[in-house]
């Protein structure tokens, strides 16, 4: 044995070390690339059927401790019957009668008979259209008292002294920009090139900003009354802002609170910071607050003592694990497909419509079981090691046992939802209004938008024309004071509108 010879075996268990952790790295940016890929090019939905997972639990993947699986009941079908089909064309839809009769009917009527009719029909549209409101107000003066004073209506209130736009423009400019996704500078040349009337997108904007601060006070409604139930969904949306005198833009952050059942209000802040949420959440909340994993919001709710209690995502948890799923199928299917026999049990609850009370015993009952099954695994996948924190799989884990707190609170009260998906999907109206506009205009704009935009997904919610509620609303409001507003929020107007839609039909 040469003097060389333990130096150069050395140098090799080196190279093949470093060899191993570029495999490793190697490995991990190819899991990261892939994932990436396919969250911009691939599907969005995370749903697996039954015949999938039992592929993935069968593949020839090393056996593990995820392999004995206790049988689960069978839990009652969440699919729902087909709908009935509807009508082709809606019978609440004004008709416009055009007859046709043969020409030689027309040459001599008189010596023709009708003994039937045919009719056919089509589906037709007529494009909007501007008009110009004129309000008259005829002066009077008394024939036989000639030193009276002579008499006129006043004028009706309005949004704003001698304000041209009526409120039919103002609700339109409003659902193109906020329900349509239109920007202004679109609408600005829709009215041009089609209706031949010139509003510059500045003009728009003003009347965007006076239409904001007349909706202000229903706003306030609407926030107050989804942060007095005790119980609110909490999520965040970057949405960039215009730096004034730079020319550039920053990123600020639309917050939204999102009452199950309820109703749900967007807050505007220029950060993602925890001290953000002290100026949604009022200093006298006192309850559960549903959010994801992001740091903020733990740091928050220790600020606050024990006045709020923070429930998790189990969407957030299973996302995890279905991105690792081509890592390591047999692992995370099985894991998925734990956390599908949770949602299948809320899909049943939602089926019966059960209240609080009924969820909170089932899911005792049932789901209790299989979280404390899939936590019981997790723990022994941790202290098993064979997972690199840095992976899909370790980092799906390690997220899910930081949460597990969190996740466990919809077991004790029924109230509370098994994932944040509601207010995820109130924020997808402005996710789609912010790829068409791009950024807003100034920081102060952000609120208004806000406000605006709480006010259209209310109708939304409640399957209002928010056309019809806007035009309504900004003619009334001018005429009322604080304590009417509550009788004009979307809700209020829902109540007010069915009975009236059911005499109509």
């Amino acid at each position: 044995m040469t003097l060389r010879e333990p130096e150069l075996a050395r140098q090799l268990e080196e190279c093949q070390e470093a060899l191993r952790q570029s495999r490793r790295e190697n490995e991990l940016l190819r899991q990261k690339l892939d994932r990436l890929i396919r969250r911009m090019f691939g599907s969005s939905s995370e749903r697996l059927d039954r015949a999938q997972l039992e592929l993935l639990l069968q593949l020839s993947e090393s056996p593990d401790i995820t392999a004995q699986e206790v049988p689960l009941p069978e839990v009652g079908s969440s699919r729902r019957s087909c709908r009935q089909r509807t009508l082709r064309l809606p019978e609440n839809l004004p008709v416009v009668e055009e007859v046709i009769d043969p020409p030689l009917v027309k040459q001599k009527p008189e010596a023709w008979r009708c003994i039937g009719q045919e009719v056919s029909e089509q589906l037709d549209y007529e494009p909007a259209r501007f008009l110009r409101r004129r309000t008259i107000r005829r002066k009077y003066v008394h024939r036989i008292n000639l030193d009276h004073a002579p008499l006129i209506a006043p004028l009706p209130e309005r949004l704003l002294d001698r304000s041209l736009p009526a409120p039919g423009l103002l609700a339109q400019i409003l659902v193109g920009k906020y329900c349509d996704h239109l920007p202004l500078y679109r609408q600005e040349q829709i009215f041009a090139q089609r209706h031949r009337v010139h509003l510059p997108r500045q003009t728009l904007a003003r009347w965007v900003g006076l239409a904001a601060d007349w909706l202000k006070p229903i706003y306030e409604h609407i926030r107050t009354g989804v942060m007095a139930g005790g119980y609110v969904q909490v999520d965040e949306t970057p949405i960039d802002y215009l730096e004034p005198g730079h020319g550039k833009t920053k990123q600020g952050y639309l917050w939204t609170g999102n009452r199950p059942g309820g109703d749900v209000f967007y807050h505007w802040q220029t950060s993602r910071a925890a001290a953000c949420l002290d100026n949604i959440v009022p200093a006298h909340f006192s309850g559960i607050v549903q959010c994801d994993g992001y740091a903020a919001y733990r740091a928050f709710a220790n600020g606050r003592g024990n006045a709020i209690e923070l429930a998790g995502c189990w969407a957030h948890v299973r996302r995890k694990f279905y991105e690792a799923l081509e890592q390591s199928p047999r692992t995370s299917g099985w894991l998925v497909r734990q956390i599908q026999h949770l949602y299948r049990i809320e899909a049943n609850l939602r089926d019966h419509r059960a209240g609080p009370r009924l969820r909170q015993a089932l899911r005792a009952s049932q789901s209790r079981p299989i979280v404390e099954r899939i936590q019981h695994v997790l723990v022994r996948l941790k202290s098993s090691g064979r997972y690199l924190p840095q992976s899909l799989l370790g980092g799906a884990i390690d997220y899910a046992l930081g949460q597990w707190p969190t996740l466990e609170v919809y077991l004790d009260d029924g109230r509370v939802e098994l994932d944040n998906n509601l207010v995820e999907n109130a924020i997808r109206p402005t996710a789609i209004g912010k790829k068409n506009w791009l950024f807003i205009g100034d920081a102060d704009a952000g609120q208004r938008s806000a406000i605006i935009y709480t006010v259209i997904e209310n109708c939304r919610r409640r399957g209002l024309d928010p056309f019809a509620y806007l035009r309504e609303v900004l003619t009334r409001l001018p005429n009322m004071t604080n304590w009417q507003i509550p009788e004009i929020t979307p809700q209020a107007w829902a109540k007010v509108q069915r009975p009236l839609q059911r005499l109509a039909s």
